[in-house]
This record gives structure tokens, sequence and C-alpha cells, in this order.
């Protein structure tokens, strides 16, 4: 007689790095209790964690629960994440088979309880935590400040098939951008603390990650207790984790610009290839007045010093960046001053967003909203731009060495975070060395291991 299946349960992911690791987390977790990980038509429970970075995401994930909510079967569907925070009785009100739950280190335990593997009073398994932050100030204040997302991905690979696991350092962000709800979805910036992330590295690492990324909501603004109780910051931890672990390849996520200071790029150059000679320094914008109305941090004199402090300590980094077009107010002159600062800053990957209403931020109700037609012209001529930058980047490689993480069969990654093919004989999940040898018109580079 075959054996009954196990019980299974569906993950959706909607949004952010940050989102994508917490939900390895909730993987991983439900794994080892014997849960299958599995389609959503296939699933008793379905996760979803949800984003509010635009009002176009919100609207996504409104209609992600409500399509998981109506599937055959009726499965319990577990909203989490920014949204769940913010409008929690709203998506409850979507279908009477929805719960949210804005504490994600709980929501394993919810699952499994609704599967019958757990009692409402087991919980789940253990798992690393952030401590809580604060919010005074804010709106949102103590309506949420119970229920902040939690937990810290440690593992990999997971179901979810992260063969580079991210490692949740920090979460929440103390600025006020113009455009942004998520600090109020996540609060105020909190870290987690020294020993756990060296506990989370080394776990992953016994799981045979080759690579681990550093991420969090503000990466940079990373703050906790050292050894000695000497309070280390994102150089520090980057250099204690280079000391006491011996993980292959350590990857930063995303950055803020002030965040990239000399003391992060001299530990970067310090520890050679073990530290991805690869940022992503959030810009949004190339042009002093949008930055302005957006509320950011720098103007584009302190980030062409960061671009210029990264590239004197870590010769041949790649960088990345974030591009938003068609702010509020933007002309065409400042969209394409915004451009001319990108092609002098040479990124080797741009993300290029159209700017999306966001009800409950400042930016939502600004003069100067700007035509759809008119952004999407914009955001075509951006996206041309970033790929050509990204070949000619890609091209300066050819003939260098590098280091692959080879995650399928004949494709890795480089350290610059560019797509690589190599012999399809080169073991999955191995950290390898390669001189680069040709580069493909999507600026794939071709590797030969060494």
């Amino acid at each position: 007689m075959r054996a009954p299946a196990a019980p299974a349960a569906a993950l959706v992911n909607l949004g952010c790095r940050v989102n994508r690791v917490e939900l390895d987390l909730m993987a991983s977790q439900l794994e080892r209790a014997g849960v299958r990980i599995v389609g959503e038509r296939e699933a008793s429970v379905v996760v979803v964690n949800t984003c509010a970075v635009t009002g176009e995401a919100e609207a996504k994930t409104r209609k992600a629960v409500r399509r998981a909510a109506m599937l055959p079967g009726g499965p319990v569907v577990v909203a989490t994440g920014c949204v769940a925070n913010l409008f929690a009785d709203e998506l409850e009100a979507l279908a009477p088979n929805v719960v949210v739950e804005r504490d994600k280190s709980r929501v394993a335990g919810l699952v499994l309880e609704r599967l019958g593997l757990a009692s409402p009073s087991t919980g789940d398994a253990a798992a690393p935590s952030m401590p809580q932050g604060t919010e005074s100030g804010t709106e949102v204040g103590d309506s949420i400040r119970d229920g902040m997302p939690e937990g810290c991905a440690a593992a990999t690979p997971t179901p979810t098939g992260r063969t580079r696991p991210g490692i949740k350092v920090q979460d929440g962000c103390d600025n006020r951008c113009t455009y942004c709800i998520v600090w109020k979805a996540r609060g105020a910036a909190r870290s987690l603390p020294v020993d756990e992330v060296l506990l989370a590295v080394r776990q992953a690492q016994g799981r045979g990650a080759r690579e681990v990324v550093l991420t969090g909501i503000n990466l940079g603004c990373y703050r906790a207790a050292g050894p000695g109780g000497r309070e280390l910051g994102l150089p520090g931890l980057l250099d204690l984790l280079l000391e006491r672990t011996d993980v292959g390849r350590i990857r930063l996520s995303s950055i803020e610009p002030p965040d990239v200071t000399p003391e992060l790029c001299s530990v970067m150059a310090a520890a050679g290839e073990r530290v991805a000679p690869f940022l992503h320094v959030c810009l949004q914008s190339g042009c002093d007045e949008t930055l302005r109305r957006m509320a950011r941090v720098y103007r584009t004199d302190l980030f062409r010093r960061v671009v210029e402090t990264a590239r004197e300590h870590v010769p041949g980094i790649a960088l990345g960046t974030d591009l938003i077009v068609g702010f509020p107010g933007e002309t065409d002159g400042e969209f394409e001053r915004s451009l001319d600062f990108c092609r002098e800053m040479r990124f080797a990957k741009m993300h290029v967003f159209r700017y999306s209403r966001r009800p409950g931020t400042p930016a939502a109700t600004m003069p100067g909203q700007v035509d759809p037609h008119a952004m999407a012209d914009r955001s075509r001529a951006a996206r041309e731009l970033a790929d050509r930058m990204r070949l000619a980047e890609a091209r300066r490689l050819v003939g260098e060495k590098d280091l692959v993480v080879v995650q399928y069969p004949g494709r890795g990654v480089t350290g610059g975070l560019f797509d690589a093919t190599l012999d399809p004989s080169v073991p999955v999940d191995s950290l390898v060395p390669v001189r680069l040898t040709g580069v493909a018109g999507d600026a794939t580079l071709a590797a030969e291991p060494l």
C-alpha cells in the first residue's frame, strides 16, 4: 500500500530580496518538520509573503491572496509581510479562509498548526530573531510594534531553490523617502546580534553554501555589539565574518550611498576574492532636484565620491543600482541629467522602475505627476542604457580571472554578478577559479576553469 503523502504547503513571494530570504527560512523550517513544498493547487496551506513598496505591488498582493483563497479545496491562506502589517483587516476581509500573521517568525508554526503537525502552544522551530524595533512618532505606532517581522534565513539550499543563501542581518529603516511606505510596514532599523549572524553563516556553510549574501532593508546601518562590547558597523561585521568563518565568498546586497565608506571598501579590498567585488548602491535618480523631492539623504556629488572610493580600493569592482523614472515633477531635462549621470557612473547592473504612486506617501499627492506615456518612454530609454552599460562592463572583464559560483550545470555567477557559462561537468554548488574568455550579446560571460 502506498504511504500517504506528507502534508503540503505552497509559498508565494512578492517583493524584495529580503522577502525572498525570509520565505527561504519558512521553507527550510517547514521542510525540516516534514512538510512538502508544492505548487499552490496542491497545497492545503498557501503562504503569501506580501509587498507594499508601490501601489502596483500592493494590488498584486491582493490579487495573489484572492487567487489563492479561490483555489479548489479552499486552502488556508496565510498572508504575511508588509501589506499584512499595514492593512491586516482588509486582507482578512478578502475571503473567509484568509489569515493574517504579521510576525514572520510565527508563520511556520501557524502553518504546522493548520496542517495538524503542531499545537498552538508549540510554535515553530527555533530561529534567530531580530530585536524589536520602535516606531514612536509614526502614525502606525503601537498597532504593529508587537508584530514586526522577525527571523533570519540561515539555510541553504532550501525548497525554494536558493543555492546562494541570503542572511538577513538587518531589518527596518529610519529614512523617510517620500515615495516609500516600507519604513511604516517594517518599523525602525534594528540589527541581528553578531553571534547569531556568525551562527547563520556557519549553518549555511555547513549545508554546502559557497557564497552567502548579507542582506537587510537598510544593510549599511547595521549596528550591534561585537566582541568585548564594542559596537560593530557593517565593516566590522564583515571583518569578523572573514576572521571567524571560512565561507568561500561573502556578498553584500543593496546599500545606501553614505554607507559605502572608505572603511568598508578597505575591508573588501583586504579580503581579496573572499568578498565579491560588487556593490549595489541605490541611486534612484541622477538629478539633484529629483533627489531633493525624494528626500534622499545624499546628492550626486556624494554618490560620485562613493563610486570613486570604491573603484580606488577595489579595482574592477562592478556597481549595480536602482533608478526610478517619472518621479513627480521630473521634467525631460531632469530625466536627461539623470541618464547622463548614470552613463558617467558606468553601472554594470541597473534596475529601472517606473514611478508607481503609493497611497499614504507624500509623493502620491505631489504636483507634477508624470504622464504614463512619458514614463514608458523614459523607462525604455533607461533600460536601453542599462543594457549597453552592462555589455560594456562585461567586455572589460574578458581575459581577467574570477571566481564563479556554479548554480546549474554549465551556468554560474561571477564575483561582479554577471551570468557565466562554463563546462557542464563542473560540479553544481562549487566555487571555481576561472578565466573569462568571451562575452555574448546579452553580457553573459564565457568562463574556463583554471
